[in-house]
């Protein structure tokens, strides 16, 4: 049975019956990332994040951006109260923007490649990965996920994910539950081709944006990585914005009434298939 946390937020309690969807800015940072070394990938985000022209809504930063997609958690975990969700704090505050992206953390006994959705003010969200890549050994140092978590903000309802569960479309199956679909990934470029064909389909079978956020350079293990960080417009065959190999922030503003539009003008997810858990 899909397991569905819905939170609301910045009084967004009612947001689908009161407010209209406003336009929101979403920010992308594609980067290279620091192998297993915290302090030097924070200073180095801290001044790619001052590039940003304008105002954003959201900041979106790759999977493991403290790290890279490591197997050592016993090294590079942080609690709850570690000194990167210090870190997003002052971020989100900072640019009065959410602040998102996965780190490595340890709670109890159990490590997690875990993405925090941080709010100015300090109030957060978590979205653990649920599909572990096995081929990585992911499965054998990391806890799965259970639950997947949609969050509202400005209007938006938001679902955020982690890199190897692009591949699993039931898991971003949309029943009318979210607007934006949002992956944060340490994706390799011998399956880039996989990375973006993936992306555009999420986007048009579940008739929401796709923001896809990958990091570029090269790990210690060899894998190297292209990037291909895309903004996916749901409804016009478009590609609103499209990074290649190099490092990059970029601000694309998505259309709450584009989105509208879409889905009252080809209204097929009412005709979704009924799925019954036995």
């Amino acid at each position: 049975m899909l397991s569905i946390i819905v939170v609301c937020c910045n009084n967004d309690i009612f947001c689908r019956q009161l407010n209209p969807m406003l336009d929101i800015n979403v920010t992308t940072l594609q980067a290279n990332l620091i192998w297993q070394n915290r302090d030097a990938n924070l200073k180095a985000f801290s001044q790619k994040l001052s590039k940003i022209n304008g105002p954003t809504d959201i900041i979106v930063l790759p999977e493991m951006f403290t790290s890279g997609f490591s197997m050592n958690p016993s090294s590079l975990a942080e609690d709850m109260d570690g000194p990167t969700m210090d870190w997003l704090a002052k971020q989100a505050d900072t640019y009065d923007a959410i602040v998102t992206g996965s780190l490595i953390i340890k709670e109890r006994s159990n490590y997690y490649n875990r993405l925090i959705w941080m709010h100015p003010g300090g109030m957060y969200h978590t979205y653990d990965k649920k599909h572990l890549f096995a081929m990585a050994g992911e499965h054998n140092h990391y806890t799965p996920g259970e639950e997947r978590v949609i969050i509202t903000h400005k209007g938006w309802r938001i679902c955020p994910m982690i890199c190897y569960d692009l591949r699993f479309p039931v898991w971003a199956r949309n029943d009318d539950s979210y607007d934006l679909l949002i992956y944060v990934a340490n994706w390799p470029d011998k399956r880039s081709y996989d990375w973006n064909t993936l992306l555009k389909a999420r986007a048009i079978e579940n008739q929401a944006y796709v923001v896809g956020v990958n990091r570029v350079g090269q790990d210690d293990n060899g894998h190297s990585y292209n990037g291909d960080t895309c903004v996916i417009d749901p409804g016009w065959k478009k590609t609103l914005y499209h990074a290649e190999k190099d490092e990059a922030v970029h601000t694309t503003t998505l259309s709450g009434s584009h989105l509208q539009e879409v889905r009252s003008k080809l209204p097929f997810l009412k005709d979704q298939n009924k799925f019954i858990t036995l």
